[in-house]
């Protein structure tokens, strides 16, 4: 089948039947949500969060305005096994050695769905259409030969589930036409939501600060140099007080010399930025470095995504250790 501009390849919906959906992330979480208000999960969804991540701020925000199907499980500390064949197999998170591990030791479920988790999906889709084997591992993190040969395993066993037409990948971020062809050419479902469910939940924050900046993980994950981040925030904090929302994984030290800024104002971590910043006040604008969030966020705030600032890193904040490929996956996020 040749794909058209317009034709969205989407798979029917409403679709029914039961889905285990294992989050590991705030995103995850708001995108199992997302997914399963689009009709793409089934009937009822039972969400089973990873012990130990931050997710009560969410899970509590969801609760009170959840679409009907959705159960919350208790926490745990492993996936749980695809092993229902009546039953579709959810994760966010092709990555997670723990997912890989559940895949291989044997798949019964009828579909295995991969929900939307920003760029990580991006990047998910260009590897599994690539021609060439290639492992599905964290291009920022060292690997050893055993966690490289199991992310190849993983590749060949997503690809072995497209052929057998139990493989859909849902995400809100454009996937361009030609990486759409090949995937369906691969036998890769895909489906497409605009954050349609979250676009009709009320609005629970407002911050009175001119400028909203978005925390960025990058100096945690030590691909760009701390320094010259601190001072980037210095100048955005001397044109007006900013609120800052830090990233998960910032830690506490950064976060500490940044609460020092004159006219910086941190923000508990809570719920996913897509949740806190989709409207704007009059004068609001958003400043951010390369991240899952723009994208998303352009397509919540519609005409006011104009006051959304997303900035380039300059080649001098890069760490010797980022790879090239990683530089370029990370920055494609402030193409419109």
């Amino acid at each position: 089948m040749k794909l058209t501009q317009h034709d969205t390849n989407e798979v029917p919906r409403p679709r029914f039947g039961t889905a285990h959906v294992w989050v590991e992330s705030p995103l995850q979480l708001l995108s199992a949500v997302e997914t399963h208000a689009a009709g793409l999960l089934g009937t009822d969804i039972r969400i089973i969060p990873r012990h130990g991540m931050p997710l009560e701020a969410t899970t509590e925000a969801m609760l009170r305005h959840a679409p009907a199907g959705v159960q919350f499980e208790p926490a745990a500390r492993k996936p749980p096994q695809p092993k229902s064949t009546a039953e579709r197999y959810v994760t966010g998170d092709a990555y997670s050695g723990k997912i890989q591990r559940a895949l291989l030791a044997g798949v019964r479920a009828k579909e295995i769905v991969i929900i939307d988790d920003g760029m990580a999906t991006l990047a998910l889709i260009k590897q599994l259409i690539s021609a060439d084997p290639t492992p599905l591992v964290r291009a920022r993190t060292k690997n050893s030969a055993a966690r490289t040969a199991m992310g190849l395993a993983a590749w060949h066993r997503l690809r072995q589930l497209a052929r057998e037409d139990r493989l859909l990948i849902v995400s809100a971020l454009y996937v361009d036409l030609e990486s759409r062809q090949r995937m369906a050419d691969l036998g890769i479902k895909f489906a497409q939501h605009k954050f349609e469910w979250l676009a009709t939940q009320p609005v629970a924050e407002k911050f009175t600060e001119s400028t909203l900046l978005i925390g960025s993980a990058m100096v945690a994950d030590n691909l760009i140099h701390e320094q010259p981040y601190l001072q980037w925030i210095e100048e955005i904090a001397a044109e007006g007080p900013v609120a800052y929302f830090p990233h998960r994984r910032e830690t506490p030290e950064l976060l500490a010399k940044i609460s020092t800024i004159d006219q910086v104002v941190l923000k508990e971590h809570t719920i996913p930025i897509e949740m806190r910043l989709r409207v704007l006040r009059p004068g609001q604008e958003i400043r951010a470095l390369p991240s899952t969030v723009i994208p998303s966020l352009r397509l919540l705030l519609g005409p006011d995504s104009r006051f959304l600032y997303p900035q380039a890193v300059p080649d001098g904040w890069w760490t010797a250790s980022t790879p090239i490929e990683l530089r370029e996956h990370l920055s494609s996020s402030l193409k419109v």
